[in-house]
């Protein structure tokens, strides 16, 4: 996963690119996230996976002319080709007497407040599991419940970056942890489901596996 300054620098470099293509202006916008999901069912590892994406989007002003691509291939020559694309695209789009970046003087200037978004700890596929397991069996303990549909658990970490011609660059980035249950009660025709699901920025606030199985047990 790359860093806020990392994220920025990208989405800078492609608006430095935009404008060698001819644009009056641009701005882009970076964003990158990766992901890390295990469930459990009935006690035993259903499923684990993992994801990773980086993508970035770019906007490109030629006059009161303007055009939007965006791409993931993050090659040097897919940049440039990107920019040129864009800027042939904007070239041949209708004038729009609004179009344009914001006014300089409404941007952001210093350094921007720390929103606390992001949490920097590591969280394993052994953790994940763990805590998905201890869901489950703490919904499956509560009595009246007859089935699972599982537990589960994930933890993902994003960066977002937005960059433009006339001086903005920012980024942040931000995680998020959640742990789940979902149980059955009853038999037959007065089977009822019900789950309990809680997610948060920061693990420590996660509620315990325990409290969040329980819950999804009792409201089944």
């Amino acid at each position: 996963m790359l860093t806020p300054d990392q994220a920025r620098d990208r989405a800078h470099d492609i608006v430095a690119r935009a404008k060698a293509a001819g644009a009056d202006a641009a701005d882009a916008v970076f964003a990158a996230d990766a992901s890390l999901d295990v469930s459990i069912r009935l006690g035993k590892l259903e499923d684990i996976g993992r994801s990773e994406s980086e993508d970035l989007g770019l906007r490109v002003f030629v006059g009161k002319r303007s055009a939007s691509v965006s791409t993931s291939d993050l090659s040097s020559a897919a940049m440039d080709a990107l920019a040129a694309r864009a800027v042939a695209m904007a070239r041949e789009a209708p004038e729009d007497a609004w179009a344009g970046l914001a006014p300089e003087n409404r941007l952001l200037h210093g350094v921007p407040p720390m929103l606390g978004l992001a949490d920097h700890g590591e969280v394993s596929p052994e953790q994940l599991r763990d805590a998905a397991t201890a869901a489950e069996d703490a919904a499956r303990a509560v009595p009246g419940v007859t089935n699972s549909e599982g537990g589960g658990a994930s933890a993902s970490s994003s960066v977002w970056a937005l960059a433009t011609s006339h001086g903005f660059a920012g980024a942040y980035a931000s995680t998020a942890y959640g742990v789940s249950a979902s149980v059955l009660a009853g038999e037959g025709g007065a089977m009822q489901r019900d789950y309990a699901y809680h997610s948060v920025r920061h693990r420590q606030h996660l509620e315990s596996p325990e409290a969040i199985g329980q819950r999804a047990g009792e409201q089944a």
